[in-house]
């Protein structure tokens, strides 16, 4: 299966923090009091607002408080059961401990 990518990695970090922007405003807080609910310093959030950067604790600290900590834990989720042809496939799969290249 190919897939293909339409955005950028710089494109998804702007695209995140203008829905965080948006989720903020939507719950009514303020820049400052969405630092004093997560954490997250004043500054670290108004950098990640206007350019996306920011640590994955602290955007997990923002997420927490905005309501959308559960879209994480999907994140990186191993193959889904379709994917495989016969149950046999799915129990000798081994888990892997190395990458090759």
């Amino acid at each position: 299966m190919v897939s293909f990518n339409l955005y950028t990695p710089h494109e998804i970090l702007l695209r995140i923090s203008f829905r965080a922007k948006e989720k903020r405003l939507f719950l009514n807080l303020s820049q400052k009091s969405l630092s004093d609910r997560s954490g997250v310093s004043f500054g670290v959030i108004k950098k990640f607002e206007t350019t996306g950067k920011i640590s994955l604790e602290s955007l997990l600290k923002l997420a927490f408080v905005l309501e959308a900590l559960n879209e994480f834990s999907d994140l990186f989720n191993p193959k889904p059961l379709e994917s495989y042809s016969s149950l046999d496939q799915m129990l000798k799969q081994k888990p892997r401990r190395r990458g090759r290249k």
